[in-house]
């Protein structure tokens, strides 16, 4: 999990591999200035996890901001549901449409407790493997969690180097003496990649199709396909008659607000009921790790509560909870709209401050060497106060 942290005043800390790199914001943040903060830091796959205790005055008081990358809860909450070998083996009968399909049983499956995702990107994805022989044939699934908001272009011969370390993988553990035979056969590999991306998955699927002069000579250049799962592009009604776990939660993941998250489960009752109560637990602990972090920050310890269901018969009192607790959550928001206007005198100090604040993480940003342009994306300022501030620097 990648984590950033001020520890001190009223300021935070954005450190790793994250265009904010290093920077330091001064004091005087208010709340209303760390919610924008965190509104920008999504775009870039951050949240603030952890407001601490606020002034009156919507001041940040001598504790510790925490953030951490969205996608490792996905991460997270796909991996350990791929992890049982029905969810898995629902996966690939569910969406790959290939004779191979029918061969596979859920006692071959055999779980490989190894990732292969290189170094660089470990803050980002993340991979499922399993191995199994069909008809005296060795094959590996590979599986790469793609859980961005972006496409990789790059995929294929990402995909590339992950196979190229599962065939090291198997010839370094492959006896010598086997190894050297002539009927020496390294394992089949099928590689995919599970995105949940709301664009469309662009990228090309087929290894050839990145190298350059692939046409001419594609008789002697390596070339693969991997299977590609882009959950956003499976139709609702496509997910609803596959009536399993892993189309459950793909209806769930699918982009949506957390007032279609209930519409979405009511309509999944019927499914849900069907489960064992090890697949129901399953996807409960999904919504856990998966979307209770899309949830509004007030809303999400609720959502525990609510979330502590155990078996199927009781989907429809948590669908009624979570449907009065939002019910609740938008009374409140809409009396603190009420209040607001009462409160305009305090707003217009606390404005200034958050004013200051947004200068003091412009300050810190142009200092640290971030370009004009991100630091107007991240504080708000307007180009020309940013530049001013450059001035001042400069001098």
């Amino acid at each position: 999990m990648s984590y950033f942290s001020r520890t001190e005043g009223a300021g935070c800390k954005i450190e790793n591999n994250n265009p904010l790199s290093g920077m330091h914001s001064g004091r005087g943040f208010s709340f209303f200035y760390l919610t924008h903060i965190n509104e920008q830091l999504k775009t870039m796959g951050l949240k603030i996890v952890n407001f601490y205790r606020i002034s009156k005055y919507g001041i940040i008081i001598n504790k510790e901001v925490i953030f951490m990358s969205i996608h490792h809860s996905h991460d997270k909450g796909y991996k350990q549901l791929l992890s049982n070998k029905k969810a898995f083996l629902e996966l690939i009968k569910t969406f790959v449409r290939e004779e191979w399909v029918k061969e596979i049983n859920e006692d071959d499956l055999i779980p490989v407790n190894k990732s292969y995702v290189l170094q660089d990107f470990k803050e980002k994805e993340a991979d499922i493997v399993y191995r199994m022989q069909v008809k005296d044939t060795n094959v590996i699934f590979y599986v790469l969690l793609e859980l961005q908001s972006t496409v990789d272009y790059t995929m294929p011969f990402r995909l590339l180097l992950y196979m190229t370390e599962i065939w090291r993988d198997a010839y370094n553990n492959t006896p010598e003496n086997e190894r050297e035979r002539k009927d020496f056969r390294l394992p089949a590999i099928i590689p995919a990649v599970l995105y949940n991306g709301e664009s469309n998955w662009t990228a090309s699927t087929r290894f050839r199709e990145i190298l350059s002069g692939h046409e001419r000579f594609q008789k002697h250049i390596l070339d693969f396909n991997y299977i590609l799962f882009d959950i956003n592009r499976y139709s609702q009604e496509e997910l609803y008659q596959a009536a399993n776990v892993i189309a459950s939660v793909f209806v769930l993941d699918q982009t949506m607000n957390h007032q279609e998250l209930t519409n979405r489960l009511r309509k999944l009752i019927g499914i849900l009921k069907e489960l064992t109560p090890d697949e129901f637990r399953q996807i409960m602990t999904w919504l856990k790790n998966v979307v209770k972090p899309k949830m509004p920050e007030y809303l999400q310890e609720e959502m525990d509560r609510i979330l502590e269901v155990n078996n199927p018969w009781e989907v429809e009192i948590m669908i009624t909870n979570l449907e009065l607790t939002l019910d609740e959550m938008k009374k409140q928001a809409e009396q603190k709209g009420e209040r607001k206007g009462e409160k305009r005198g305090e707003q217009r100090g606390e404005q200034r401050g958050e004013q200051k604040g947004r200068m003091d993480v412009a300050r810190a940003a142009l200092v640290k060497g971030l370009s004009v342009d991100v630091v107007v994306e991240i504080t708000g300022l307007s180009r020309e106060v940013v530049l001013k501030l450059k001035k001042e620097l400069q001098d």
